[in-house]
């Protein structure tokens, strides 16, 4: 009888490693790293082009996808009221951020963002790596900036809106797009079409609107009502 508890035992554990690795809910929150470091393999058992070295997730980054600090918390980062304070993921050129997922992730993939007052975004999930094969999901984002206030300072990026989608099949990149130095991204969330609300978020919607969300309507409010005016992610250069 001892023997075969212990057997049963060591097939349970066989069982566990074996078990998809996108089976779990995975939180991207870019806590560590640096202002201005491109993200690389900070998530994939490396480190950031600073050093810096995260959980290993088997995730990786391309190289223009860059982590920015809030101004409040001694960084370069013109935005405010980030879910998980106080790195964001944002891009300077290469018109898009792009996250590769070796083993696979599926069921839902969801996120926080905040661009300016007039430049749209997207975000596409395929099933190949570096952006390529079929698409999964394809996310149109609404302009979302200046209808808010900063933390104290962040204007306009300081409307972190949660978006989301669930999709079939197994997914293993994601691109974030835009207008260089104008979109931000927080609290990336795999496995699940609703986002990691972070510590200090503005409330998640309710099921009726994340249905709107999905859709691909933001929450924009008054914010064409506003005086345009030139701002960006980045507060000042990065050194």
């Amino acid at each position: 009888m001892r023997r075969l508890l212990i057997s049963t035992a060591v097939l349970m554990a066989g069982l566990s490693l074996v078990m998809p690795a996108q089976a779990a809910t995975i939180v991207l929150d870019f806590e560590g790293v640096g202002d201005g470091a491109s993200v690389d393999d900070f998530y994939n058992g490396g480190t950031d082009s600073f050093g810096n070295s995260g959980l290993d997730y088997g995730i990786s980054f391309s190289r223009t996808s860059l982590g920015i600090v809030d101004i409040d918390a001694g960084g370069n980062g013109n935005f405010g009221n980030e879910p998980s304070p106080d790195t964001v993921l944002f891009f300077l050129n290469g018109g898009a951020a792009t996250m590769n997922v070796d083993a696979g992730f599926d069921a839902g993939f969801s996120f926080f963002y905040a661009a300016d007052a007039f430049n749209a975004g997207s975000v596409v999930v395929y099933d190949g790596l570096n952006a390529t094969g079929n698409i999964l999901a394809n996310l149109s984002l609404t302009p979302n900036g200046g209808n808010c206030a900063g933390d104290p300072n962040g204007l306009p990026f300081c409307q972190f809106d949660p978006f989301g989608v669930s999709f079939a099949g197994i997914a293993r990149s994601v691109d974030f797009a835009g207008v260089a130095n104008q979109i931000a991204f927080d609290n990336i969330t795999l496995g699940s079409a609703i986002p990691d609300p972070g510590p200090i978020s503005p409330s998640v919607p309710e099921p009726a609107t994340w249905a709107m969300l999905l859709m691909g309507f933001g929450v924009v409010g008054g914010v064409l009502r506003r005086r345009r005016e030139q701002s960006s992610l980045l507060a000042a250069p990065l050194a």
